[in-house]
């Protein structure tokens, strides 16, 4: 960000300058490409560079319905006023500044870069040319068409004459329970935001995220494609027939099928690709035919029947044959459940209208309004036609005219066939052998029914062309909403559009390959189950969606259509999996199969997107709650946790560090890795903000389950202490600091020395375990993290716990009881698989004369604690004085920082103890000399018996407050890690961790 300077001026705003009569102006010089912000008199009637609230406010970057706009940010309108002496306006901000003049309020700036995501999807040069559909031809139409398919006319009467009209009501009103449900969680999720295109997909993934919406969303595609080729065999096979009636064959059934599909399809393929305006016309056309030969069956159902129609078993309306078809009369094998099924594919095409969505002028309000509306229409159609069926048709009938019954001889009728002979019809054989008539025999009852029966072979015709038109449109728009959205990389190919419209060209050619190829299988029987259980999948992830966003509670969650209920969508996601199982057993397993296995590749990819999810929120939902939970539970030795606050200069820059303590928590227990930006808060604060995220993002990449955590402060010390009691939530609170040591002691001046080992003494004043590593190479990398990418990672140094451990040792010298913490983290390591190749050595402190017993004491403490190690060794000569050059060596290190008062008088030692308190005394180092020699005989030990080990994890000695001097105790941790292999240093809170009762 860069301000202007500028003079002094005596208007009541500094910045403004008389002589251009215009407003201030704020330049932005970021990334973002923030164009001039002028201040204006806004609506609080003085001049500002605060904004009124505006929609452009909320866009996306790209907003296809609106310019993206950018508020002031909270440092413009915090930060110190700068003045600037000109209005240095681009021509778009001229009109701004004009309007500040007149006292009216401003439009808000406006920035952002395209995107390819749905959501942001570029604007294209011509938005007026773009084909936008309201909610009846958009919506209506399209799920009118798509549900009235060829089970009205084929089907519908087999299904009334196997279940009779009680069971048949049922069946209808079970599907459309179904699909009204689907249909109510639909509104909810579409009324809750913008939707764009890509339909169901758009709706699931944007809910439930992309490792649900990838799944279904490549199923639902491929389901729409083959189910243009189940729509258009289905017309194929009427044209058949009538060739077959008339002998008309050209080749064969079967080619004759695979010809005039072929055929269909690419003249299908030619209205779409011509554009959405074409399509739609065509299903106006389609609608009109389909509406005529609907009400011929009702008008057919009036006319008085023939002799021939009678002898086929119509008789208009009797309240005999509705009141005998009233009970069901299964046969062949049928059942509720196998009937329910054949119909229920005829309920779906509830979504013809949502795959379109992003070709509607207003998908919020048309999607409800003519979805809800469309499963309304078609169910009342769906039942007043089968009631008519019902109620005129008898279940069996000869055909034959000589079944007139004369009453010269006696009929004896039973069963089904006893209305007929009160109406005068001899139908007995029926009871003997089947017949072809009826509404258990007779595919073609409502051509019987109708008054002119070539219309419902058009309206046949009409509902299978609709049906295969929509697929055809379904099935590229959805895809190409999921390829835009990159989930697949491999078939981004397919997210390019073409024209005004952005039609899916690409997507086109590949429905129509799909299509055509099972066109040429011919049979669809064996693959019709699984394309219902498909769409069925669908519907339950969409009913799930709104249930997961209703039970998330996420104040995002805020639908404008309010007529739902979550458990109600949940209900329907359990009707939707049930009916899955209805319909076809195996099928439902297979789709659930494919959805799995799409699911977990979706999660393995991890696609580089943020929607904002129900997942998401539920499991925000989920900590809180147990956090809170956790919270009740009281602290139990045998619950105990590492939860280890790591303390770096720079997450990226102690890599050993981080991934030690990483080991140590990974599923047993929490790891915050902290930070501390030392100066001023106006300086460092942006620069902690910016290390927020890149720091986190660097912990998911390397695969740390850590969290990052960051403070400002004008003291290392004051942050440190800030973040060793505010760190953690409730019970997952850090318990033990793990720092690295200061190698760089003797140089870094008093105060850093100070400030360091400050921060011990307050982490052992909070109660926390502490531990502190050191190796020979140092710990800070950042010199080859700034490089990354450059240097191979075999040239890092100090990286040799993010690899495999070779074949070794742990050694563990647990010199002070500490309550169990330098025991229980090493034994972690051991569990750990880059480590399972090392064993555990204990090495401890003994009496004089009485080692071996010692010894025995230790090995039944580890075998009460279930803890297994390779050796244990007991030293009884700690108390040993030093050799002399490791004495020598010592003396070198504290020598600068001694004050040699010995040989001073009294007053010039309170002086120079007054100037230099820090510095070490002759009185200190003999009062603490055994313990000083202690140190420097442990390192001989160590160097002589751990050399060869892979990590050494040794007792930390500690410093009391006010009576060893920090250089001392620096001295201490110096002489006593030196020059050994990777070492910690660990000491408890002194509070059990370990336990051997049950």
């Amino acid at each position: 960000m860069e301000r202007f300077n500028s003079n002094k001026g005596g208007h009541i705003n500094s910045a403004y300058d008389s002589n251009l009569d215009e407003p201030p102006v704020y330049e932005e010089t970021n990334d973002d490409h923030r164009m001039v912000r002028p201040s204006v008199i806004s609506a609080f009637g003085h001049d500002t560079l605060d904004r009124v609230p505006h929609i452009d406010f909320y866009r996306n970057a790209g907003s296809m319905s609106g310019h993206r706009a950018v508020r002031p940010s909270l440092q413009e309108l915090h930060d110190v006023f700068q003045k600037v002496s000109e209005c240095r306006c681009v021509r778009c901000v001229r009109s701004l500044c004009f309007s500040s003049l007149v006292g009216t309020q401003s439009p808000p700036l406006s920035i952002g870069t395209p995107s390819d995501d749905l959501e942001s999807a570029a604007p294209t040069d011509d938005m007026t040319g773009m084909v936008k559909f309201g909610w009846i031809r958009g919506v209506l139409v399209r799920c009118m068409l798509n549900i009235w398919g060829v089970m009205l006319f084929i089907r519908l009467s087999w299904v009334f004459g196997q279940a009779g009209w009680g069971l048949g009501i049922v069946i209808i009103a079970l599907s459309c329970v179904v699909t009204t449900i689907t249909g109510i969680s639909m509104s909810a999720i579409c009324t809750n935001g913008v939707v764009r295109g890509g339909g169901a997909y758009y709706m699931i993934s944007r809910s439930l995220g992309p490792e649900f919406g990838g799944s279904i969303g490549l199923i639902f595609a491929f389901a729409n494609a083959v189910g243009v080729s189940m729509y258009v065999v289905g017309f194929a096979e009427t044209v058949v027939d009538l060739l077959k009636e008339h002998s008309a064959i050209m080749v064969d059934e079967m080619n004759d099928i695979r010809i005039i599909g072929c055929i269909t399809i690419v003249l299908l393929l030619g209205i779409s690709v011509a554009g959405m305006e074409w399509e739609a016309k065509a299903q106006i056309i389609l609608l009109v035919i389909l509406l005529v030969a609907i009400v011929n069956v009702f008008v057919g159902t009036v006319i008085p029947a023939t002799k021939e129609k009678k002898a086929q078993g119509f008789f208009n309306y009797r309240s005999k044959i509705f009141l005998e078809n009233f009970t069901p009369e299964f046969r062949d094998g049928e059942t509720f459940f196998s009937v329910f099924a054949i119909f229920f594919p005829a309920a779906t095409g509830i979504l013809a209208g949502a795959n379109i969505s992003g070709d509607l002028r207003d998908a919020q309000a048309a999607l409800p309004k003519g979805t809800l509306l469309a499963i309304l229409i078609t169910g009342l159609t769906y039942l007043a036609m089968a009631l008519c069926v019902a109620a005129t048709v008898v279940r069996d009938a000869t055909g034959n005219s000589s079944s007139i019954i004369n009453y010269t001889t006696p009929v004896i009728c039973n069963g089904s066939t006893a209305v007929a002979c009160e109406l005068g019809y001899d139908f007995s054989s029926c009871e003997v052998e089947k017949c072809k008539f009826g509404l258990m025999n007779n595919f073609q009852v409502m051509t019987l029914v109708s008054g002119f029966g070539p219309l419902i072979i058009a309206g046949t015709f009409s509902a299978t062309l609709s049906s295969a038109l929509a697929s055809l449109v379904s099935a590229p728009k959805v895809f190409q909403a999921l390829c835009k959205d990159n989930i697949y990389r491999a078939l981004h190919f397919f997210a390019k559009g073409h024209g005004k419209n952005n039609e899916p060209i690409r997507g086109y050619v590949l429905t129509f390959i799909i299509s055509v190829a099972f066109i040429l299988i011919g049979d669809l029987n064996t693959i019709a189950p699984i394309i219902s259980n498909f769409f069925l999948a669908s519907y339950a992830l969409i009913n799930f969606s709104c249930f997961h966003a209703s039970y998330a509670k996420s104040p995002g969650w805020r639908p404008a259509y309010k007529y739902y209920n979550m458990w109600t969508s949940l209900l329907g996601a359990l009707l939707c999996c049930v009916v899955m199982f209805v319909i076809n057993w195996w099928a439902a397993l297979l789709t659930y199969g494919i959805e799995f296995l799409l699911y977990i590749y979706v999660t393995v990819k991890k696609p580089d997107v943020n929607w904002g999810s129900s997942t998401q929120a539920v499991t925000f939902v989920s900590a809180v709650s147990n956090a809170l939970s956790l919270s009740g539970v009281e602290d139990h030795v045998k619950n105990f946790r590492p939860q280890i606050l790591v303390l770096t200069g720079s997450t990226r820059s102690r890599p050993a560090l981080l991934d030690l303590a990483h080991s140590f928590s990974k599923n047993y227990g929490l790891c915050i890795t902290c930070e501390v930006f030392v100066g001023p808060r106006s300086e460092t604060f942006e620069e902690m903000n910016n290390a927020m995220e890149k720091n986190q993002l660097w912990l998911k990449k390397k695969k740390r389950k850590a969290f990052y955590a960051a403070v400002a402060c004008d003291n290392f010390r004051e942050g440190t202490e800030s973040l060793l009691q505010a760190s953690g939530l409730g019970r997952m609170k850090p318990n033990t600091l793990m720092i690295g040591f200061k190698k760089n002691w003797r140089t870094a001046g008093a105060e850093a020395v100070q400030s360091y080992v400050g921060i011990l003494h307050d982490a052992f004043d909070f109660e926390y375990g502490t531990a502190m590593l050191r190796v020979n190479q140092g710990l800070d990398v950042s010199h080859i993290v700034e490089a990354e990418g450059q240097a191979p990672a075999s040239t890092y140094p100090c990286l040799q716990f993010k690899k495999k451990q070779p074949k070794g040792n742990i050694d563990v010298w647990w010199l002070f009881d500490d309550g169990g913490l330098t025991l229980l983290l090493p034994y972690i390591l051991t569990t750990r698989k880059k480590w399972k190749d090392c064993k555990m050595r204990i090495f401890i402190a003994g009496q004089p004369g009485r080692s071996d017993l010692d010894k025995e004491e230790m090995k039944g403490l580890l075998k009460k604690f279930r803890i297994n190690c390779s050796d244990i060794n007991v030293f009884d000569d700690l108390h040993t004085k030093p050799r002399s050059e490791s004495l020598k060596e010592l003396q070198e290190m504290i020598e600068p920082f001694r004050l040699h008062e010995g040989s001073k008088d009294p007053d010039q030692i309170r002086a120079l103890q007054k100037e230099q308190p820090w510095k070490i005394t002759d009185k200190e180092l003999s009062q603490f000399e055994e313990k000083t020699h202690l140190q420097v005989r442990l390192n001989e030990l160590l160097k002589e018996h751990s050399r060869s080990a892979n990590l050494i994890i040794v007792s930390m000695p500690i410093a009391r407050k006010e009576t060893i001097s920090d250089f001392l105790y620096m001295a201490w941790l110096d002489i006593l890690t030196k020059d050994l292999p990777p070492t910690l240093l660990i000491r408890g809170n002194h509070k059990s961790v370990l336990t051997f009762y049950s």
